[in-house]
C-alpha cells in the first residue's frame, strides 16, 4: 500500500479546515513535528493516532488510507 496518499489526505484535511500543523497537533495530543513527518511520508501515524485523526476530521480510516473516497 502506498502511504503517501494517506499522508496527503491528512494535509488536505488539515488545510481544508484552516488548521496549522501545530493546531492539529494540539488537538491530537502530539507534536507539530509528528504531523509534519506524517504529511511528508517520513513516518506513519500509529493505529491509535489514525483513529484520532479520523475521528477529529469525521472521516473513516479507510479514507485516510486511500481505500475509500469518502
Amino acid at each position: 500500500m502506498d502511504y503517501t496518499f494517506r499522508n496527503n489526505r491528512i494535509a488536505e484535511l488539515r488545510k481544508e479546515t484552516g488548521l496549522s500543523q501545530r493546531a492539529l497537533a494540539r488537538h491530537l495530543a502530539t507534536s507539530q513535528a509528528n504531523v509534519s513527518r506524517w504529511e511528508q511520508g517520513i513516518t506513519e501515524p500509529s493505529v491509535i493516532e489514525c483513529w484520532k485523526i479520523a475521528e477529529f476530521f469525521n472521516v473513516t480510516i479507510d479514507y485516510l488510507c486511500g481505500k475509500s473516497d469518502f
